[in-house]
């Protein structure tokens, strides 16, 4: 039997090929960048219809979350995918966390080989030298406003007029929605974990000792935007139900385990008492055994797996 053809210079065997193909509006149409993606081998094509100067691609987000390890997402331009070089890197850098790989057709940007990293290398120095560059330009420009006694600034901004509030009102919503894509994949399957059991109280605490220091507002905030852009459920934002002290403690010590398996007994209990949790008898000191019992009433509830 022939064996399957292998690249020398990538770094595993051939995997899953995804493609991602967009275009600006309803009216264009994906058909060109389909035939291009599915003759380079991609079975599975996600369409979607988005400008290219926004973040907020719902479709991609979605691929991005729930792509495989060792899959590979793959498109027939950069500009598919991103607005910029900094854009291109984030979605980069969380494929890379979930161990799934990217492949431009017609760019040398493939981070299954080492001449594809070392492009993408070069791209981040480009950034961070356009970032340093863009930074002294506003400076100097700033400073050269000032001296012919100029205001800095959006003349139309200052001047409340109402189209361009509007167009700052939508920027502004647009900056938000990247900043929360950018960082879901930290937070948001802890949020799936745990909601509606808990509140969004006891999650934000959670996420805390996991270094994401958000209030429960803006932790609530950041779901429902997510909710409304589809891609989270809506069940997320139901009203959290009255629970008795011991089951509450319950599911918080299996949120606290599912959020990071790896961790042990002693080490979940230092956390609830960094939380200022007390324990089913009231106390300020957690032993792991207590924390066993509940990790046990949870796998006989269901809530979690039993090993």
């Amino acid at each position: 039997m022939a064996k399957t053809p292998r690249n020398p210079a990538s770094r595993r065997p051939q995997s899953r090929l995804i493609g991602y193909a967009r275009v600006s509006t309803d009216e264009q149409a994906t058909e060109a960048q389909e035939m291009e993606l599915r003759s380079a081998g991609c079975d599975t094509i996600i369409q979607e219809h988005g400008s290219g100067a926004s973040r907020t691609r719902p479709a991609l987000a979605r691929l991005v979350r729930e792509i495989g390890a060792g899959d590979t997402l793959v498109v027939v331009r950069l500009d598919r995918l991103a607005r910029s070089v900094s854009h291109l890197l984030n979605v980069i850098e969380e494929l890379t966390t979930k161990g799934a790989y990217f492949r431009s057709l017609s760019d040398p940007i493939d981070t299954t080989t080492p001449q594809g990293m070392f492009s993408l290398q070069v791209l981040g120095a480009v950034a961070q030298l356009e970032r340093a560059l863009n930074s002294e330009r506003t400076k100097a420009g700033v400073k050269a406003a000032k001296a012919k006694g100029r205001l800095p600034g959006n003349p139309g901004v200052r001047e409340r007029r109402p189209e361009m509030l509007a167009k700052m009102t939508a920027a502004q919503k647009a900056a938000y929605g990247a900043r929360i894509q950018s960082t879901a994949n930290q937070w948001l399957p802890i949020v799936r974990r745990m909601r509606p059991d808990h509140t969004w109280d006891d999650i934000s605490r959670v996420l805390k000792q996991r270094g994401i220091d958000w209030t429960p507002e803006r932790l609530r905030r950041a779901v429902k935007w997510m909710v409304s852009e589809g891609m989270a459920d809506k069940s997320l934002l139901r009203k959290s139900p009255p629970r008795p002290p011991e089951d509450r403690l319950m599911t918080l010590v299996a949120g606290i385990h599912s959020s990071n398996p790896h961790l042990t007994l002693r080490e979940i209990a230092n956390q609830l008492e960094r939380l200022h949790e007390r324990t089913p008898r009231g106390g300020t000191r957690w032993a792991p055994s207590s924390v066993k019992n509940l990790l046990d009433r949870a796998k006989r509830s269901g809530l979690l797996e039993a090993a």
